[in-house]
């Protein structure tokens, strides 16, 4: 799938994950797109006594904002991918829509 024939909304995500990331030089970005069109990005998080996945940050941001549902989510990253953590938490709030794509924006074929 390329951009052209990615929809606009969905290629947004991706951008601001390779935002995310490229901004804070962290190992991933995440963006998630909710029920009503908010948007929320995010980097993974290590510390030594707190570890999360882009992903997982960006659902938490998500839900404590209020969203009840995901339309979609995407992940940016140089390593092998979501983890089952990433794509359950996507799926607790019934994210079907799980873009993965490298740091220069091409998605990968799942």
């Amino acid at each position: 799938m390329s951009d052209a024939t990615l929809d606009p909304e969905d290629n947004k995500i991706i951008v601001l994950a390779r935002s995310a990331r490229a901004r804070s030089g962290a190992a991933e970005g995440a963006a998630v797109r909710d029920e009503t069109g908010r948007t929320y990005s995010s980097t993974n998080v290590a510390l030594p006594s707190l570890t999360l996945s882009a992903l997982q940050v960006a659902v938490a941001m998500a839900v404590s904002s209020g969203a009840r549902s995901l339309e979609a989510a995407a992940l940016v990253t140089a390593g092998d991918g979501p983890s089952e953590a990433d794509v359950q938490a996507v799926r607790d709030l019934g994210g079907r829509t799980l873009l993965v794509a490298d740091p220069d924006g091409s998605l990968r074929r799942g």
